[in-house]
């Protein structure tokens, strides 16, 4: 049975689970959604209630017309637009990345937890305290070795603990997101390791949603890596990003880790290469706009929720803006990919 559910994963798509989404909450503040697309809606109630697809983050004013019925500025739907967010029928889930940068009282998870309805879900980024190996400048250049990188009890009392308990059951993922390594530590990957999965088995099995790790430098992509996250129950973050192998040499890793959710974060277009964050947010200007379709990736990711939530397996997907222009556009893509199996 493990090994029909595996080739179910990897290769031939499962059969997708019709169900009708539940009604989301209404927004009771000055941001109100736009009107739902009727196709919208229909493609909605085709995807399995297994599938929790969204953005990176939701602060947008250029999803005018996508995802807020007016416009408004980046303040204000930071603070004030995840109800009318989470009122778009395809938008299941959202990440949190602003913990990256400085760790999130229970108190903010909470207010982000009562303002989505019970069938969403949360993918968090934990603080960079906690998994970038520098303690960095504002301007993102490392200055000198961070002393707690990968620390157990930063990462459970800072992260975990306050994240489980403010977001409960609305917990899809809390990623471990790993900034690359200097050349120094990158050298000793093995002690890397060590301290990696020291901090997991530190970790609390979740009962709701799953613990990821994602990383930004290809050599953690190996055997070892694989069974230290199947030994501490930990998922594999697939990362779509172009300091990364393409997503079909991801898959590996995957079905090692079989069976298990799908925790996906599809940051970047791979053509503006590694460091293209910047070219990226220039181009794109207000995020309106799918100006650099990758169906090729798009497909592929379908075919592994499918395989996944066919299964029973819940998936997790979050999307950036500097995927293909504009997440909420990608997200209603990737749906229709889904779908038309």
């Amino acid at each position: 049975m493990h090994d029909e559910l595996q080739n179910d994963l990897f290769g031939p798509a499962a059969d997708l689970e019709v169900s009708t989404r539940p009604q989301a909450a209404k927004p009771r503040n000055g941001v109100q959604p736009c009107p739902a697309l009727p196709d919208d809606e229909q493609l909605a109630a085709q995807l399995s209630p297994l599938i929790h697809l969204g953005t990176s983050t939701w602060s947008y004013p250029g999803w005018q017309g996508q995802v807020w019925a007016g416009r408004h500025s980046e303040a204000l739907l930071a603070r004030s637009g995840l109800t009318a967010y989470a009122a778009h029928p395809l938008l299941r889930a959202v990440g949190i990345d602003r913990g990256f940068y400085k760790p999130l009282a229970v108190s903010e998870f909470e207010r982000y937890a009562q303002q989505v309805p019970a069938h969403f879900r949360f993918t968090v980024k934990a603080p960079s305290l906690v998994t970038d190996a520098l303690v960095r400048s504002q301007d993102g250049r490392g200055q000198q070795p961070n002393p707690l990188f990968l620390d157990p009890t930063l990462a459970l009392q800072e992260f975990v603990e306050r994240a489980v308990e403010g977001l409960g059951a609305k917990i899809g993922a809390l990623v471990f997101q790993l900034s690359p390594l200097p050349p120094a530590l990158l050298a000793r990957l093995p002690e890397q390791r060590e301290r990696l999965h020291a901090l997991l088995r530190a970790l609390p099995r979740l009962d709701a949603g799953a613990i990821a790790v994602e990383v930004r430098d290809a050599a953690w992509l190996d055997a070892e890596f694989a069974a230290l996250l199947r030994d501490t129950g930990t998922r594999y973050c697939l990362g779509l990003h172009p300091k990364l192998p393409p997503i079909q040499e991801q898959l590996p890793l995957l079905r090692a880790l079989w069976p298990g959710p799908l925790v996906c974060r599809w940051n970047l277009n791979r053509l503006h290469g590694p460091f293209g964050y910047e070219q990226a947010e220039q181009r794109y200007g207000e995020f309106d706009q799918m100006l650099d379709p990758d169906p090729e990736t798009r497909a592929e990711l379908a075919r592994v929720i499918r395989g996944t939530t066919g299964a029973g397996q819940p998936a997790y997907v979050t999307i950036s803006n500097k995927a293909e222009g504009s997440a909420p556009l990608s997200v209603r893509a990737l749906a229709q990919a889904i779908s038309a199996a």
